[in-house]
């Protein structure tokens, strides 16, 4: 896939050295470094959402949902009763 959209930026002397000794420490470009950590952000803040726009039918179906009971599963029971490993 070829690159056509660039991003540009300036930043302290400190920021370049701290981002680019990171980046040697992986073995890989500056560029790649800051892409590959501004990406992870991004996907993180976009999943951190948490304001869902629904239409009325959908919110009712969803509410419906939440509200019912929850279907007894022994398995999960088990597992939160028991000890965590870290625990044992």
């Amino acid at each position: 896939m070829s690159k056509t959209a660039a991003i540009n930026m300036r930043v302290e002397p400190e920021q370049h050295a701290l981002v680019t000794r990171a980046a040697a420490m992986l073995h890989t470009d500056r560029s790649s470094f800051i892409m590959s950590a501004a990406c992870r952000e991004a996907e993180n803040v976009l999943l951190d959402q948490r304001l869902f726009h629904l239409e009325e039918d959908d919110f009712k179906n969803l509410q419906t949902i939440l509200k019912a009971p929850v279907e007894e599963n022994a398995r999960l029971k088990k597992l939160l009763t028991e000890a965590s490993p870290w625990e044992k």
